[in-house]
């Protein structure tokens, strides 16, 4: 695979099993889900004394979180996508899921040689000049082994784990039918949509299981950072399509720290507020200007290297944000920094068919938002919290009975991360009112803005 087979738009189409297949092996694997999620339950209620009430509510959460660190990756990431997502779930629930981690001992080295191999048809000695078989990091798809080209290029290469997909595919289709039968029992289930959210997981995951489509989105975010030239301090790693297939993904080294170092990147990076600026400014022109954004910018995901430029990494979880939707995204942005003005945002919803017709017109409506986003803004722009505000949207649409698209609340967990960043690195600046973030997406109105103001942005 080439970069300009993927220009050319032949990545192959991931395989998609169907979620609804009920075999004898999912008939086994519900009635263990069954067996490990309502024994953990019983458990917890028993050691809490709890039946009724509260402490009812709370032995269930965890005892449901026990069961899915018992029943491994795909649990652990159902409750990932739970705590993530906590106004669409039980506070109780959310809140315990908050413990589920990604944290999985390594694979043995021969498989994971094994499968190297199989997928690039080529033996080891082929391939690498080098192959560390002591993996630099392991998590529940997939492991990282450092390596160096026949060429000398020092790279890594992340490899699937054995048997994952078929084990992953059925857990979900097991958790799909105990969704649908606990939607017909429980109206909180029905409420939250549980077979919805098995089947975000399910669509979510049939992605994250080809690495080549991984690949593409990692290939096509490297090229988007240099679409305004002024983008030098921020890098992704570059794709080794040669050394890529269905189950690897070969990429440059980089080498550096995760961006939760704080005391260490505030020792060693003469201005951790601009860090966090440059990662947020390339993050916001990727979701508006190209479409393609990072859907995991944990901090993991996020690195300061050694020679000064932030990276971003992992791009098995993108957003794709439709045009209409970056309209209204920009629509928002540009009355938090620009000039305050939610008509264009109501213009937006209104084009999206979020707002009856009914509803007045767009300064009505614009006024309606604000109202909506108060709590957040608290009176003054400058506290905006972006983070809060899609969410405060989502809900808008909600009492409209319109929903936003899902990529509205991953683009709204992404700005919880950089907020929470920015707290620890960057204390007193404002995501919301900063005009570098925007000075390419909105260049004339933020040329004038700093004009007038006499700001002085920074030049990358």
């Amino acid at each position: 695979m080439t970069a300009a087979a993927v220009e050319a738009g032949s990545v192959p189409a991931v395989l998609r099993p169907a979620l609804e297949k009920f075999g004898f092996a999912e008939r086994w694997r519900t009635a263990t889900i069954a067996g490990v999620l309502g024994g953990n339950i019983t458990k917890r209620m028993v050691s809490r004394g709890g039946f009724a009430g509260r402490r009812r509510r709370l032995a269930m959460a965890d005892g449901t979180v026990d069961g899915f660190e018992i029943l491994g990756p795909m649990f652990v990431k159902l409750g990932q996508l739970i705590a993530s997502s906590p106004g669409a779930f039980p506070k109780e629930l959310a809140d315990a899921c908050l413990r589920c981690l990604d944290d999985v001992p390594p694979f043995p080295a021969a498989a994971a040689r094994a499968t190297v191999e199989a997928d690039l048809g080529r033996p080891m000695t082929e391939l690498f000049r080098e192959f560390d078989d002591r993996p630099l990091s392991a998590a529940s798809v997939a492991q990282v082994h450092a390596c160096v080209l026949l060429d000398g290029r020092e790279a890594v290469v992340k490899v699937q784990r054995p048997d994952i997909a078929r084990r992953m595919i059925v857990d979900l289709r097991a958790a799909y039918r105990l969704a649908g039968l606990l939607e017909k029992r429980s109206e909180n289930a029905r409420v939250a949509n549980a077979q919805g959210v098995v089947r975000d997981l399910y669509e979510t995951t049939v992605a994250e299981l080809d690495f080549r489509n991984e690949a593409e989105n990692q290939a096509r975010a490297r090229a988007n950072l240099g679409a305004f030239g002024d983008n030098s301090h921020v890098t992704v790693p570059e794709v080794f399509w040669e050394y890529c297939g269905p189950r690897v993904l070969c990429m440059e080294r980089m080498r550096g720290m995760p961006l939760d170092r704080f005391d260490d990147i505030r020792l060693v990076h003469p201005d951790p507020e601009l860090l966090i600026r440059r990662l947020v400014k390339v993050w916001l022109e990727s979701l508006i200007t190209h479409g393609l954004f990072h859907g995991d910018v944990h901090a993991g995901n996020l690195w300061l290297l050694e020679d000064g430029r932030a990276a971003m990494l992992d791009f098995g979880i993108v957003g794709r944000m439709a045009g209409p939707w970056r309209d209204f995204v920009a629509a928002l942005f540009h009355a938090s920094a620009i000039d305050g003005d939610f008509r264009p945002v109501a213009r937006s919803l209104r084009e999206l068919d979020m707002v009856d017709a009914e509803a007045g017109d767009d300064a009505t409506v614009g006024r309606q938002l604000a109202t909506a986003l108060a709590p957040v803004l608290a009176g003054q722009l400058a506290n905006l919290d972006m983070g809060k505000v899609a969410g405060r949207l989502v809900e808008f649409g909600k009492r409209r009975n319109a929903s936003g698209p899902e990529q509205l609340m991953l683009m709204g967990k992404q700005l919880a991360y950089f907020e929470r960043y920015a707290k620890a690195l960057a204390p007193g600046w404002r995501l919301g009112q900063d005009l570098y973030l925007f000075r390419n997406i909105f260049p004339d109105e933020v040329a004038a803005k700093a004009a007038a103001t006499g700001l002085e942005l920074p030049a990358d």
